[in-house]
Order: structure tokens, then sequence, then C-alpha cells
């Protein structure tokens, strides 16, 4: 489909907001002059979401809708309708970032529009690299880095990747039909993606989850060393805090059954998740 036929209504929005993340986004623990590009990111990160995870959308449409975003990122698309793409393209410039974070992502939302079945671990932390690991990447650059590099920013962004995957695993399965636990785990355990379709875990379904939940606490263990590492002091604040959130729904996840219900925390929980982390990380840093 050529881009000039999408020139209005190219996104797809779901409706949700930051409210519905597992992380705080452009809080008031970071610095007030970063908060407007990390609105843009979010705002674009969000519209590009929402087009790989609209379920009245083929896979051409998805695809022919992404390129366009990548174009506007790329500086090679003026189309209003990329509205989202060209502030976040002046912010990339304004804060002399690469783009190569924005791209990352529509690599992954890309391969969404395609692929429904993750065969390994593997397979599935190299979808969250691409999906995941940019908006921490970002967040990294624009707050001056970290001494150790991106790897315990990539394990914390993977980690809350895969504890939503297994949060919303009935949803994404009802819905688009989308499952992101590793089929040869579900073989060896005994399960079928059909599993998701019941009211409540069933016992092979469960040893799945739990394996997802050790590989999300071996992630969670490599991000421990992220606050002490960043150049930002209100970073590792922010960082600190979202560690202590993703520790808490891993927890719950053990103990709760995501196909009886969503597994959240509750408002006074995040915050004083958000609370707790932010202090030890200022007496840290």
């Amino acid at each position: 489909m050529a881009l000039t036929l999408m020139t209005s209504g190219v996104e797809a929005p779901s409706g949700k907001d930051a409210a519905y993340e597992n992380f705080p986004v452009g809080s008031w623990l970071l610095p007030a002059a970063l908060r407007p590009h990390i609105a843009r990111f979010y705002a674009y990160a969000r519209a590009i979401d929402d087009i790989a995870d609209d379920p009245a959308l083929s896979p051409e449409v998805k695809i022919a809708r992404l390129d366009g975003f990548a174009a506007a990122i790329r500086g090679l698309n003026s189309d209003p309708a990329f509205a989202k793409a060209h502030a976040m393209r002046e912010s990339l410039r304004l804060t002399a970032i690469t783009p190569q974070h924005c791209l990352d992502l529509i690599s992954a939302f890309k391969q969404d529009a395609v692929k429904t079945r993750y065969a390994s671990w593997e397979e599935l932390i190299d979808y969250c690299n691409r999906s995941a690991a940019p908006v921490g990447r970002y967040l990294l650059d624009l707050h001056g880095g970290s001494r150790d590099g991106y790897a315990a920013s990539d394990a914390l962004c993977n980690a809350l990747q895969v504890i939503n995957h297994l949060q919303d695993c009935q949803a994404d399965y009802r819905q688009i039909d989308r499952v992101y636990l590793p089929l040869t785990w579900l073989d060896e355990a005994g399960a079928t993606v059909s599993d998701l379709d019941l009211g409540a875990t069933t016992p092979a379904l469960r040893r799945v989850l739990e394996q997802c939940l050790a590989g999300t606490e071996r992630l969670l263990t490599v991000a421990a060393a992220l606050p002490s590492a960043l150049r930002s002091r209100r970073l590792a604040m922010e960082s600190a805090a979202i560690l202590a959130i993703a520790r808490r729904l891993t927890a719950r996840l053990r103990r709760e059954d995501p196909l009886a219900e969503r597994v959240q925390l509750s408002k006074p929980a995040f915050a004083w998740c958000c609370i707790r982390g932010a202090v030890a990380a200022g007496l840290r840093v």
C-alpha cells in the first residue's frame, strides 16, 4: 500500500496511556527539562505499538504504516499523518540522540505484525532486545549514560517486557492470537497454547510460567547493578523504583493466576515501590 493512501488515520489508538504501564513514565523523579522529550518518546512508542497490536488491521497495512513512521524518523517522509514521528525526530535532533532506538522499536513491532509464536526463550529475548531494551537505552542516552554500558538497562527493560507478557498472556492470545511463552517449554511441560483460553492456569501451564519467572529473576539480578552505575542521580532513583516494581510484580505472579485476573499493583503499592526504590537509590548514589 502506498504511503500516499494513508495520509489520515494512520494511528490506531488503543486507549492505553502512561497509567497502564508497569513503570513510571516521565515521573517527577526525572529532570523537568527532559520530561517533554520523554513524553515525545512515549507518545511515539505508544503509537507504533498500538498499530502492531490492532486486530482490525492486516499485517500488510501494519507494516506499511510502521514503514511510514520509520521514514519520518529518518527525515524521508513529511506526511503530517506521522506527526508523532516528526516530533520525535526533532527531539532527537535537539538532544543529539541516535534514531536507532526508535528504529529498533519499529523492527520489533513489524515482527509483531507477522509473528505470533516464539520457539524458545532466546528467541523471545531477541524480540525484547528490540521491543523493550531501546526504551532504556534512549533514557540512558538522554541522561548522560551509564558507566557500565547498556547491559543492566537491557536486562531491566527485558524483564519488564516478560512480566507484561505474563500479565497479558490470556488477552494477547484471545484478542490477537499472539503467544510469547516459549513453545519448547510448553511442549516439555505438556501444555498447549489453548490452555491460555481457560479460566485458570493448569499445572502444566504453571510450570511454564514459573520458567519464565525464573528467567525474569535472572534478568533482575543483572539489572540490580543499574542504579549505582548511572551518571544521573535522578535516573538512578527512577531505575531503582522500577526495579522495586518489577520485583514486586514477579513475586505476585508466582503467587497469583494471570488467567483468573490481571496481576497488577494497586496504586498505593505502586507508589510505595517508587518511594522505597527512589529513597534507597538516593542514599547509595
